[in-house]
């Protein structure tokens, strides 16, 4: 049986919370668990895909996939797919685009025809979501799944991928298409952003949520915890499982 379609494939009632004393542990961590994926996904599949997290957070794990597990990873054979992006060109430095080539994609041989990132330097935003969204169709039209792994960070407001607090339409299951243009709340400096939508995030094999730092306590209690079910990762729920890879001081706090 292909394990894709094991009875573990199903939503998990709680996720798996793994704590680690600093950034760099929880790095390593998600780093080995990512080239576990990896494996499993190659053995039932022959590919597999990714949806990138953007932001600071996911820097280190995606130096230590470029460094010391590069050779751990067939690159042919990885598809990059972007989870959300400010839209502006991907030369701009609010871009995630030039993150993910300094950190991750100059240092590997992965063909340049597997990466997909958003396209956002285009004048609709509508438009360009739905060309995304027609991109991803495309990929997984022969799939019941989407990816095998989509990796998040968290907000201190409580937002992932670009879906923010409140904005009900992220939580939709059914007729929410897979990427929306969104705005984000005005105290952000790009408000325009596509992001990913929960049909699409939940219809993924596998989930990580990479958090780092006290300024996320509060929102990794309050999702953990379920106490705000207006915070759109309470309602992350994918095919397999969600594993959070989360500093001490994001789940903990600061105790000083």
């Amino acid at each position: 049986m292909d394990p894709s379609t094991s009875p573990h494939e199903h939503p998990s009632a709680s996720p798996t919370v793994r704590v680690f004393p600093d950034p760099d542990a929880m790095s390593e961590a998600a780093a080995e668990q990512f080239v576990a994926c990896m494996t499993d996904a190659l053995a039932a599949r022959g590919r597999f895909t990714v949806a990138l997290a953007g932001g600071s957070t996911p820097r280190p794990l995606y130096e230590r996939l470029a460094g010391p597990h590069r050779d751990d990873i067939p690159w042919s054979r990885v598809y990059l797919f972007w989870g959300d992006e400010r839209y502006v060109p991907h030369d701009d430095p609010s871009s995630n685009v030039p993150m993910v080539h300094a950190t991750l994609l100059d240092g590997t041989p992965i063909p340049r025809g597997n990466v997909h990132p958003m396209p956002t330097d285009r004048n609709d935003p509508e438009a360009a979501a739905a060309d995304y969204a027609d991109t991803l169709h495309a990929v997984f039209s022969d799939d019941d799944a989407t990816f095998d792994l989509v990796l998040l960070g968290l907000g201190g407001d409580g937002h992932t991928a670009s879906l923010f607090p409140d904005d009900a339409a992220s939580t939709a299951t059914d007729d929410v298409p897979w990427v929306r243009a969104v705005e984000a709340p005005p105290r952000y400096d790009v408000r325009t952003r596509l992001s990913l939508t929960l049909p699409a995030i939940n219809r993924a094999r596998n989930v990580f949520f990479l958090v780092a730092g006290a300024a996320k306590h509060d929102a990794v209690d309050a999702v953990l915890e379920q106490q705000n079910p207006a915070l759109p990762p309470t309602h992350v729920r994918p095919r397999r499982r969600t594993v959070w890879f989360l500093d001490e001081a994001a789940r903990f706090g600061n105790h000083d």
